[in-house]
């Protein structure tokens, strides 16, 4: 099975960004890197990632 990794909108499509790319996994949601799409990914659960993006929209991990 192909998984349908999607770029965020924000990211402009630019193909020379440094971004990361997202697909949903039977295993959880994927994360890799848009530069090396054959690299190394990261797998974690949905409820990890849905916990992950409260944080970043709470601002919880924003730099001081």
């Amino acid at each position: 099975m192909t998984s349908a990794w999607r770029k965020s909108s924000h990211s402009g499509g630019a193909t020379d960004e440094a971004c990361v790319e997202l697909a949903a996994l039977p295993e959880g949601v994927g994360v890799r890197d848009s530069k090396d799409p054959e690299g190394g990914r990261l797998t974690v659960s949905g409820v990890a990632f849905g916990s992950l993006l409260r944080r970043i929209k709470d601002g919880a991990l924003d730099r001081a």
